[in-house]
């Protein structure tokens, strides 16, 4: 492995779902891949070139298996996933069109990670040599167990002088805004670079961007600043990033974002995607953000990145970013044409 050592925890998922366009009850068939919020994002650091290392729980079984073999792939190093439990946490995915939304069931009850505990993982170990720990608020939904090992994966983190970034990720089919509140609010006393959407300050901090409507596809820039501002004052976070996304419909979205430093907002350019993929758009945006601050990007040249890359993982079909550093760089720096390369 080359390339700085970067540590993602949570859970990768078997993903089912119906070709193109279909509804769930038209399928006949469901296509099989994996992805999980913190997997999208180490393999996007894998494929940047970072020493990504993606720490899970699976089954020993077959299934276990090919989940492992879809991030080694991509060059993620498996080696500290643990080994146990009976079955791998699903998700169903039916991909909307036009007015019509995406839908998202989930099936991970007693799944590996969720059966996790402390002796799974050695955090010293792990940390050895790190610089950046990424987690979202996935993991610590699942259940208190997951939440406590989140926390202790924090302090190990910490003690090692690690970086601490966390993608906010709420999501109300796991748990509810208080529980998200109470729990993230002790988390995040660790994060030094917090990343949220839209929706997230709201769901889990009842910090909400004025003059904003996400069902409107509207968004106030002015809002957005006050919210970051009250996110870093409330944590002490280094760095707050915030995605913009403007729905004009399931295929059609307008994105952009903004960083805070403490001192300055940065926004980025914005572009109109035609979408593929949606899934893990977030996650890419997470892991440009990591890979551009590792490699030592100002503000500016870092949001433009993390943008770049997220708005291609949205042409992109399946969970994983699937873009090199040179196809990210060019987009960032204003080749948005999509022309042939020859």
């Amino acid at each position: 492995m080359t390339g700085k050592k970067v540590i993602t925890f949570g859970e990768l998922m078997l993903r089912l779902a119906p070709e193109g366009y279909k509804r769930f009850v038209q399928a006949d068939t469901l296509g099989a891949t994996y992805g999980g919020g913190e997997a999208n994002v180490c393999v996007s650091l894998a494929n940047y070139g970072f020493h990504a290392v993606f720490i899970s729980r699976l089954p020993s079984h077959e299934i276990g298996q090919s989940a492992i073999n879809a991030l080694r792939k991509y060059g993620v190093d498996t080696s500290y996933i643990a080994r146990g439990g009976s079955r791998i946490g699903i998700y169903y995915l039916e991909k909307g069109a036009s007015q019509r939304p995406s839908k998202v069931i989930y099936d991970r009850e007693c799944s590996a990670l969720s059966t996790a505990s402390a002796k799974d993982f050695c955090w010293e170990e792990i940390f050895a040599g790190a610089e950046w720990f990424h987690f979202t608020g996935i993991t610590p939904a699942l259940n208190d167990t997951l939440a406590d090992l989140c926390l202790m994966a924090c302090k190990a983190a910490k003690e090692n002088g690690v970086t601490i970034s966390c993608d906010l990720n709420y999501r109300n089919k796991l748990w509810s805004k208080e529980k998200a509140g109470q729990v993230m609010g002790q988390l995040c006393k660790y994060v030094d670079v917090c990343i949220a959407n839209e929706e997230d300050a709201a769901d889990v901090f009842g910090i909400k961007a004025s003059g904003t409507d996400v069902t409107a596809g509207t968004v106030n820039h002015e809002g957005y600043k006050e919210v970051a501002r009250q996110l870093k004052e409330r944590f002490g976070f280094s760095k707050v990033a915030i995605t913009l996304r403007e729905s004009i419909s399931a295929n059609d979205n307008d994105w952009s974002a903004m960083l805070y430093d403490g001192t300055d907002y940065y926004f980025s350019r914005k572009y109109h995607m035609h979408i593929v993929d949606r899934v893990g758009g977030g996650d890419s945006f997470g892991g440009g953000l990591i890979a551009a601050s590792l490699m030592g990007y100002d503000a500016q040249k870092t949001i433009d990145f993390a943008v770049a890359a997220s708005c291609l993982k949205h042409s992109i079909e399946g969970d994983f970013n699937l873009v090199s550093l040179d196809e990210v760089l060019k987009l960032a720096g204003g080749d948005a044409s999509g022309r042939v390369q020859r």
